[in-house]
C-alpha cells in the first residue's frame, strides 16, 4: 500500500493503538504527528496501517460547564490573558475553540518548537499575557544521559521557559505552562514552568494544556488554585501534567 503526507494511519508495532496523521515523509522515513495527542513518531512503511474508521475529537473527559462564576449578576470579572504558542496548527485552532467558549482574551501564534528560544521573549513583550503556554509535539525516546537523543523537543520547551522566567521572574506575574507528550516534566519545572508534562512521560491531550491555562485564566487571584482540581480535570491527570501552587489570575468586581 501506498501512504502520502496528510494520510491517517496507525503503527502495527504498537497493536495500532493510536492515530496518527503522516506529516513528512524523508529517505522512507514517515514522520507521524498524533490525531488527539500531542505526540511526535517515525516509522518505516512496513509498519504503518492506514486508518479506516471514525475519527472523532476525543474529548468526552472534559467538563463543558462555564464557569459558574462567570454567570454571577451581581459582580463582574477580568480572566487572566492567555498567549498560547503551539507548532501544530490543528490543535492550536481546536485550543482557540476551547477558549472562545469561555470568552477569554487568548492570542494564539503558531511557532515551531525549534524557533521557541529566540522568539518567545518578543512575544511576551507583544502581548503581555498573565499566562503563556508553550507547546507542540514532543516524544521520549529512552535513551540516558544526552536530552538531545533522549527528547524529540523537550530541550526547545527547556531553553524557552528558561527564556520567559528570565523575561519574569515571578511565578505568579508570569505563568508558564510547557511541554508536549512525554517532555521532560523535571527540567521544565526547573527552569521555570508553574505547570509542565510529562510526569510519568506519558501522552497528553491536544486540549490538555488549554484546560489548564483556562481554568487558572478563570481563578480567583486573591486564592490559591485548586491543584489537584486542575490536573483532574486533564484527559490524563497527574500523569499527564503536574504544577505548583499558585494563585489564579482572574480579578473580581462590583459592581457589575
Amino acid at each position: 500500500m501506498e501512504f502520502k503526507v496528510g494520510d491517517i494511519v496507525t503503527r502495527n508495532s504498537y497493536q495500532n493503538d493510536l492515530i496518527f496523521k503522516i506529516v513528512k515523509i524523508e529517505s522512507d522515513i514517515y514522520y507521524l504527528a498524533g490525531i488527539n495527542i500531542r505526540l511526535c513518531a517515525d516509522a518505516i512503511k512496513s509498519d504503518l496501517k492506514k486508518y479506516e474508521g471514525e475519527i472523532n475529537d476525543d474529548i468526552e473527559f472534559l467538563d463543558d460547564r462555564k464557569n459558574e462564576l462567570l454567570m454571577n449578576d451581581e459582580y463582574f470579572y477580568l480572566p487572566g490573558k492567555i498567549l498560547h504558542i503551539d507548532s501544530d496548527t490543528e490543535y492550536l485552532d481546536r485550543c482557540m475553540k476551547y477558549y472562545n467558549s469561555y470568552n477569554l482574551m487568548v492570542a494564539g501564534i503558531l511557532q515551531a518548537e525549534q524557533n521557541l528560544p529566540e522568539t518567545i521573549e518578543s512575544m511576551l513583550k507583544k502581548y503581555n499575557p498573565n499566562i503563556v503556554v508553550i507547546t507542540g509535539h514532543d516524544a521520549y525516546y529512552n535513551k540516558k544521559n544526552d536530552i538531545v537523543k533522549t527528547y524529540k523537543n523537550s530541550l526547545y520547551y527547556i531553553e524557552a521557559v528558561k527564556k520567559a522566567r528570565n523575561y519574569e521572574n515571578s511565578h505568579q506575574k508570569l505563568i508558564i505552562v510547557a511541554g508536549g507528550c512525554q517532555s521532560n516534566y523535571e527540567e521544565l519545572i526547573k527552569a521555570g514552568a508553574n505547570f509542565a508534562s510529562s510526569p510519568k512521560r506519558i501522552n497528553i491531550h491536544a486540549l490538555d494544556p488549554a484546560i489548564v491555562a483556562a481554568k487558572l485564566s478563570m481563578s480567583d487571584i486573591t486564592k490559591d488554585i485548586d491543584l489537584k482540581g486542575i490536573l483532574e480535570n486533564t484527559k490524563y491527570g497527574s500523569g499527564g501534567i503536574g504544577g505548583i501552587k499558585t494563585k489564579g489570575t482572574m480579578y473580581i468586581g462590583y459592581p457589575r
